[in-house]
């Protein structure tokens, strides 16, 4: 074999070597990084249960903070609604009892037209309606007479009033 063979077997037999050293590096960087791999996933599923724990313990504190807002509201609410109905109520209270008359004072004005309603009655059979108006420049008082009626007094002066 000449000598350029014997190089040749010999670089082939390194190479050879060389791959074998590279597959071997190969496989134990595989390893390193399924071994990484899987490290890392547990780190990063101990991390998240961590923090999802904290956003739930967070999460449930907002949620009492916010009931507890809420029943504050809500008696808020309830006091003013209260308060408000009473004072909307109390007024129209008071203004009838200012306004609306006594039951005597309705007693009283009962009576009052009851007397008021025999007169005009009286008046009435009496010939008491008369028709009353303002006449005239200067809206003097005038009333309708019954000139078919004869006319009374020392100088003729006093005429009938006509009523219906």
């Amino acid at each position: 074999m000449d000598e350029a063979t014997m190089q040749l077997g010999l670089l082939m037999e390194a190479a050879q070597a060389q791959q074998k050293a590279a597959d071997a590096c190969i496989r134990k960087l595989k390893s390193a990084t399924a071994d990484l791999a899987a490290a890392a996933r547990e780190e990063v599923h101990r991390v998240l249960v961590d923090e999802l724990q904290a956003l739930a313990a967070d999460c449930g504190r907002a949620s009492e903070s916010l009931h507890a807002v809420r029943r504050a509201a809500n008696l808020r609410l309830l006091i003013w609604s209260v308060s408000l109905v009473s004072l909307c109520s109390f007024v129209p209270l008071c203004l009838s009892w200012w306004l609306i008359p006594s039951e005597a004072q309705i007693a009283a004005l009962r009576a009052r037209r009851d007397e008021l309603s025999l007169r005009i009655a009286d008046l009435e059979q009496r010939g008491g309606r008369i028709d009353l108006r303002h006449c005239g420049a200067g809206a003097r008082l005038c009333v309708r007479v019954d000139r078919r009626a004869p006319i009374y007094g020392d100088k003729s002066d006093y005429l009938v009033v006509r009523g219906y």
